[in-house]
């Protein structure tokens, strides 16, 4: 059956429609909430939805007829969620999870496999048992003592079938239709002898490369087979043409090849193949999107098969090389722009949504309308006019109160917008954020927005109090986002290094500015060893502070030992001291140093954790009020939970008239406050 076809169908399975799939994709059913490997099928290509649903499951009728458990009156098939927690199955007795079947006259309900699948009360001559089986419900709630499955030797902690003759003898509702030694279809010529996953020494299935607790295993050819595999095989003939032209064939063999579509070369032992064309492809390369979106390009990419005579640049995601002879992904309107195919469909790259077929329509994401001669009406800020001011020279007492209220930062040495009514500044480049955008490190796209609140934000470790970039309706980890790191680009420039910067994932890493260790989002670099975190990354070049009259210029570091030079102009030999705690400085990391004066400031003494927080504004912690204070007084004071004299420029003080407490740092208000920092605060 060729299953080519991108024309949409709507099954009363799903309120959305679904697209028919050749693709070998790992799992949650929509249907039968089970978890494996679905061999075809149909997926929902909503960005707000992306599920997949084996194809019985999708296919299953609106109504059924004379149900042997109910067969008086007809089931009709709902997609809304149970009215009652822990409604049970009126089959078998497990909690129902949408979708299912009910009466439409009275309270009968069976969840989706008891109304496609039922089981009988009775099986006279069972394939796994000698004698008959009868059919138990068996609710998980239950203390009762376990039994393992006769056939795969697992637990039973719903439905099962027992022997009414033989003492203790059970099975699962699926494996009573197993015996001990099957014939496969992908393994004809031997049978396959059931056996405890513990012979296999860390072994994976032969077909879908899952771990299992016991396995069907080939004697003869040493090949295991998970009891997900036996009870679902694979197809053994694949026709699908925009994969190839002609039929594939399932083989079994392990040999080494390199993937037609992918071009990565693997040591497999399962494949499908075109004799005739001497085509060999991953079973997971069957069925390919043929057009998606990534979040590290602003354009849709389309699959082909050869990339042709351009010039790459490498891998739009790993950097690596993209060979012009094998499968890829590229975009139309960037010539020289390719992914990997594996890259481009990571589950943090690709958002799932297959886009053939589907118009493409340019939105309208300007934050801003001009109004007139360097004019603008901003959407946050619409009920005035901003005015864009280039040649302000920035006198150093505003310093304090100046800020951007996208990104709380000074509005520093740039262009920046005006209210010509109230006291609302805006950076050029932050009056420019787009009102939508997928960023780098998610799937999905974000909003940007001003929630009035405060935001820690998760990437870079800091709390702000400006604009925001929201997810819309979906709980992740990542729901809220600082400007700073939802500005992020790729590929990223920094001053600090020489090379572009790229995002990525890291364990256990180092990173280059602050020396940290983490296990977070990085930006790294393709051509060495240098990893940056979002912390540093987001720092200003040039930052003024109250404890000297010029601009402070960030330093990227040296060698140990050495001299430190600013402008031909040596200020230290060997060691410096940091100008506000006068401690020692590490000079291979990152600091503020000022040209003129010659003094070194860590970056922490400079910065702090509460910098991105108007002066004056309050927030919340455990419901009680800090307010946000200039630590500019003559006598630094203390902070309450560390002991120690407040160092950086902005400190939170609790809102108390008859406390006078402070905090210094985000770590110390966690532990004054027991708080775990997360989203809004």
């Amino acid at each position: 059956m060729d299953t080519t076809t991108t024309s949409t169908h709507n099954l009363p399975i799903h309120k959305h429609p679904l697209l028919p799939s050749a693709r070998f994709f790992t799992a949650e059913c929509g249907g039968c909430h089970l978890t494996e490997t679905l061999y075809g099928g149909y997926f929902c290509n909503e960005a707000s939805c992306n599920r997949w649903f084996h194809k019985e499951c999708a296919e299953a009728p609106l109504e059924i007829n004379h149900h042997p458990s109910h067969s008086k009156h007809p089931l009709l098939l709902t997609i809304d969620s149970p009215t009652k927690d822990d409604t049970p199955c009126d089959s078998c007795g497990q909690n129902i999870l949408s979708p299912f079947y009910t009466c439409p006259k009275c309270e009968f309900k069976v969840d989706l496999i008891c109304g496609i699948k039922p089981s009988p009360s009775v099986i006279e001559h069972p394939v796994s048992h000698d004698h008959p089986l009868v059919f138990f419900k068996k609710r998980e709630e239950e203390k009762k003592e376990v039994h393992p499955c006769e056939v795969c030797n697992e637990s039973i902690g719903g439905p099962f079938y027992s022997c009414l003759a033989c003492n203790n003898v059970y099975f699962h509702l699926d494996c009573v239709h197993l015996s001990k030694e099957v014939n496969h279809p992908c393994h004809s010529s031997h049978p396959l002898t059931i056996i405890p996953a513990e012979l296999f020494f860390e072994r994976n299935c032969t077909l879908c490369y899952t771990r299992s607790r016991s396995y069907y295993h080939c004697y003869s050819c040493n090949l295991p087979v998970c009891l997900g595999c036996t009870k679902r095989p694979p197809p053994l003939v694949v026709d699908h043409t925009k994969t190839h032209n002609h039929p594939l064939r399932l083989l079994l063999s392990e040999i080494e090849f390199t993937c037609k579509l992918c071009g990565v070369k693997d040591f497999v032992t399962v494949l499908y193949v075109c004799i005739e064309c001497g085509f060999l492809v991953h079973k997971n390369c069957v069925g390919l999107p043929q057009v998606i979106n990534i979040n590290r390009h602003d354009h849709r990419i389309s699959f082909t098969y050869r990339l042709g005579i351009h010039e790459l640049t490498g891998c739009g995601v790993c950097r690596a090389k993209v060979t012009r002879y094998d499968g890829a992904y590229s975009c139309s309107i960037c010539p020289n722009y390719a992914v990997h195919v594996r890259c481009a469909l990571d589950s943090t790259v690709w958002n799932g949504l297959e886009l053939e077929g589907v118009l493409e329509t340019i939105e309208d994401i300007s934050p801003f309308k001009v109004v007139g001669d360097n004019l603008i009406r901003h959407f946050i800020h619409g009920n005035h006019n901003l005015l864009l001011l280039k040649d302000y020279v920035m006198v150093r007492e505003y310093y304090e109160w100046l800020l951007c209220d996208a990104c709380v930062c000074p509005i520093g040495f740039g262009p920046f917008y005006k209210c010509q009514e109230c006291s609302f500044f805006l950076h050029e480049k932050c009056a420019n954020l787009p009102m939508k955008k997928m960023l780098i490190f998610d799937t999905t796209t974000y909003k940007l927005e001003y929630v009035g609140r405060s935001l820690y934000c998760l990437l870079c470790g800091i709390l702000s109090s400006g604009f925001v970039f929201k997810l819309q309706g979906l709980n992740r980890k990542y729901q809220y986002v600082d400007v700073h790191c939802g500005s992020i680009s790729e590929p990223f420039d920094h001053d600090g290094h020489m090379h572009p910067l790229y995002f990525g994932k890291k364990i256990r890493d180092y990173c280059c500015g602050c020396h940290r260790v983490l296990d977070d989002n990085m930006l790294t670099c393709g051509n060495c060893n240098f990893d940056l975190c979002l912390y540093c990354a987001n720092l200003p070049g040039k930052i003024w502070h109250m404890r000297d009259e010029h601009p402070l210029t960030l330093y990227y570091g040296m060698a140990q030992g050495r001299s430190l030079f600013f402008m031909d102009k040596t200020i230290a030999y060997g060691k410096s001291w940091c100008e506000v705690c006068e401690m020692e400085l590490n000079l291979t990391k990152w600091f503020f140093a000022c040209f003129d004066c010659r003094v070194t400031l860590h970056v922490q003494c400079v910065i702090g954790d509460f910098s991105h927080l108007k002066p004056n504004c309050c927030i919340t912690i455990k419901r009680k009020k800090y307010k946000v204070v200039l630590n500019n007084q003559n006598t630094r004071p203390f902070c309450r939970q560390c002991r120690d004299r407040c160092k950086v420029p902005h400190i939170l003080k609790e809102d108390d008239e008859e406390k006078d407490g402070y905090i210094c740092s985000i770590s110390c208000l966690s532990r004054f406050s027991g708080a775990k920092f997360h989203g809004l605060v």
